[in-house]
């Protein structure tokens, strides 16, 4: 598509927004955490459909008895025309999964929504594929939209944050040091948030592709608009990975993106080789309860099936509220109750773990979480001087995952040394 289609095509895009907004006013306002799944979101099932099976994805029809596409393995797409080599080796991620084929070409099949994105290497012609379902991306993928802010680390990581152009996030909102450091430079520019992108600045910044995440599913219409303009939509959705460290994984699949596997190799290794150290650590039995204290007066709790509630048991821990709506299936990140409820199964957790971001950054000392809620001063972890603050970078540093872990278990083991996201409150 040239620069002036896509101009013509961004003055009705432009038009259609406006009604977008006009129609929408004074609608409720959908939340913009991205840690936390909104009941009303959609949410796809993991895994491909009945049809293909499970990982599979038909791209078009299999060649003749005895071509390529034939010798094609039962997992991996038959795409006319390309040779099959190999799919990538994943120990954690499920959520994705990459093949290799001859030339340079490949191939990620995301389980998530079920969208497949073919990779054609930079003066290579894609093959003929008749499946809506995929998307062709043309490399090289070097200006990137990047609105899924858990990935920016990740990009950070390989050392590769000149592939991205815009992203969603202004430079103070960062906890990535790298990304904060190339906005105040220029390198990387404010593109809009999710739900309002600058449509203006993704065509003259000849935006490659738009990384999104699952919260870009509130507002299908940008979606829609986005890929009018000849752009492609790709949901990042590692926060559905069952281990901690699937989210880190996800290296693997930007790497492959942008042709720097080995980078991202490098890294997840650096991971994996922490996980194995870590997954010989015996268990303490000692209770953790991660929560914050909302505007309201409110505990929000950690729900079992969270990233950061799964860590408490990899690290050795015992997750004090693992029985909190369970068999509900659940979906939601906090569970919000009354402090004293809260409290009932907190005055004798062995350990506090006080979740300070968002309205909740600067809670660090215990004297500032008594002013939210006195009635702490009597549980057993306050009293012990076993209360510690989760930072805010947290949650932006999917890099680091495997060190948080580490520090989850020098907490319950006692073990001194410095730490990066885990402080003892004062």
């Amino acid at each position: 598509m040239t620069m002036i289609h896509k101009k013509k095509l961004l003055c009705l895009i432009l038009s259609a927004a406006l009604l977008v907004c006009l129609a929408a006013c004074g609608a409720p306002s959908e939340p913009e955490d991205e840690n936390t799944v909104s009941a009303s979101a959609p949410v796809p099932a993991a895994g491909a459909n009945s049809e293909t099976g499970a990982g599979q994805t038909s791209v078009g029809p299999s060649g003749p008895e005895g071509s390529a596409a034939a010798e094609t393995p039962a997992d991996a797409p038959a795409i006319p025309g390309l040779v099959y080599e190999r799919a990538m080796d994943l120990r954690y991620a499920e959520q994705f999964d990459v093949y290799y084929y001859e030339g340079g070409y490949k191939y990620i099949a995301s389980h998530y929504d079920g969208l497949g994105y073919l990779i054609v290497p930079e003066g290579k012609t894609a093959p003929q594929i008749p499946d809506a379902s995929v998307r062709v991306l043309r490399q090289p993928l070097d200006d990137i939209y990047l609105v899924a802010t858990a990935a920016m680390s990740l990009f950070d990581a390989m050392d590769s944050l000149d592939v991205i152009s815009l992203c969603s996030q202004d430079a103070d909102s960062w906890h990535v040091k790298g990304a904060a450091e190339a906005m105040e430079r220029g390198e990387i520019l404010y593109g809009g948030k999710y739900s309002e992108p600058d449509y203006e600045l993704l065509v003259n910044s000849n935006i490659d592709i738009a990384i999104e995440n699952t919260m870009i599913l509130h507002t299908p219409k940008v979606i829609e608009m986005i890929e009018m303009l000849g752009i492609p939509v790709f949901i990042e959705n590692s926060s559905y990975e069952p281990h901690p460290l699937g989210r880190t994984e996800w290296i693997k699949l930007f790497g492959a993106m942008i042709d720097r596997e080995d980078a991202a190799q490098a890294v997840f290794d650096r991971s994996e080789r922490m996980m194995e150290e870590i997954e010989t650590y015996p268990s303490t039995d000692k209770t953790v309860a991660i929560f914050l204290i909302d505007t309201s007066g409110r505990a929000q709790v950690r729900s079992p099936n969270d990233y950061l509630s799964k860590m408490i048991g990899i690290s050795g821990g015992v997750n004090a509220f693992a029985r909190l709506n369970d068999g509900e299936g659940g979906g939601q990140t906090n569970s919000t109750m009354t402090m004293e409820e809260f409290y009932a199964t907190a005055m004798d957790t062995d350990y506090l773990v006080y979740n300070a971001s968002g309205y909740s950054s600067g809670v660090n000392t215990i004297e500032k979480m008594l002013e939210l809620s006195p009635l702490l001063a009597d549980c057993r972890a306050v009293r012990e001087g076993n209360v510690w603050w989760l930072s805010p970078e947290t949650y932006q540093r999917t890099d680091q995952i495997a060190v948080l872990i580490r520090e989850m278990h020098m907490m319950l083991s006692g073990e001194e040394g410095e730490t990066t996201f885990l402080h003892r409150m004062e």
